[in-house]
């Protein structure tokens, strides 16, 4: 087995870690009521290029070896530093969801008597599932062994990310006011002491 094609297992091992950890959240947010959204054609259109970016290009790579052109040799150490992320990647993503509980959505939503979550993983970051997410990207540009399949992740991710975390922020301002902006004044947006 070479190293490009453990790359790719380890990734796709990491998606399927990631199912398992967001399924059970996924069906008890199907059920909770939701009192505000700021869901529409611009959220669809963000969750679909990172959808692309995250799963449709590498998977497409991985089961076809689809765009071939783009193919290189990874370094056991780059496939071994992949790892690593991935497994980073998982711990803040099971981090995030538990801390969530109930408030979890996977898109812009607010639950019926929705609190603002502040502790465990919050309590430094206000966006931890985006500090996840950017780390299953980087992960992926690591494991995947396409320079398109690879990278694609980082920029689809990263465009619902820098189109998505100023409206996300002024839904959870306009709910929580103050308590909401001082949250902000003590917390980065997805890297302690950094950003």
């Amino acid at each position: 087995m070479t190293i490009a094609t453990v790359g790719t297992i380890a990734w796709a091992i990491m998606v399927i870690c990631w199912y398992v950890i967001r399924y059970p959240f996924e069906r008890r947010a199907k059920r909770a009521r939701v009192e505000t959204t700021r869901r529409g054609a611009a959220e669809t259109m963000r969750m679909l290029v990172s959808f692309t970016g995250l799963g449709v290009l590498p998977g497409l790579f991985a089961v076809t070896g689809f765009p071939a052109f783009a193919d290189y040799s990874p370094s056991t150490l780059q496939v071994a530093l992949g790892m690593a992320v991935a497994i980073l990647a998982l711990v803040l993503f099971r981090l995030t969801h538990k801390a969530l509980g109930k408030m979890w959505s996977v898109s812009l939503d607010l639950r019926e008597k929705h609190k603002l979550v502040t502790s465990g993983i919050y309590r430094r970051v206000r966006h931890p599932m985006y500090t996840a997410f950017w780390s299953m990207a980087l992960a992926q540009a690591l494991l995947v062994p396409n320079v398109v399949a690879g990278l694609s992740g980082l920029v689809g991710f990263g465009t619902l990310f820098f189109l998505r975390v100023g409206p996300e922020e002024k839904m959870m301002e306009s709910a929580f006011g103050e308590d909401y902006r001082l949250y902000c004044e003590r917390t980065a947006r997805i890297i302690p002491g950094v950003y």
